[in-house]
C-alpha cells in the first residue's frame, strides 16, 4: 500500500478581489433578470423574487466590504 504525501498549499488570495467582482456583476445581474421576469410572475412569485432580490443585495454589500478589506490586505503585503 502506497502512502501518498500531502502538501498544505497557501493560501492564494490574489485573485480575490476579481473573483468578488465578477461574483458582485453576476448577481446584479440576477437581480435585472429576476426584476423582468416579474412582470410575468404571479403575486406570490413576486414577493419570492422580492424577498430574494433583498438578500442578494445584503449579500452584494458584505461582498463590497469585503473587496475593501481585501484590497486593504494587497496593499499590505498579506501580513497580518
Amino acid at each position: 500500500m502506497s502512502h501518498k504525501s500531502y502538501q498544505s498549499h497557501p493560501d492564494d488570495r490574489s485573485d480575490n478581489v476579481e473573483k468578488l467582482q465578477d461574483m458582485i456583476e453576476n448577481t446584479l445581474e440576477n437581480i435585472d433578470e429576476s426584476e423582468a421576469a416579474m412582470a410575468l410572475s404571479t403575486e406570490e412569485e413576486k414577493q419570492m423574487i422580492k424577498h430574494k432580490n433583498e438578500n442578494r443585495r445584503t449579500s452584494i454589500d458584505a461582498m463590497r466590504s469585503e473587496i475593501k478589506d481585501e484590497e486593504a490586505a494587497r496593499k499590505n503585503g498579506y501580513t497580518e
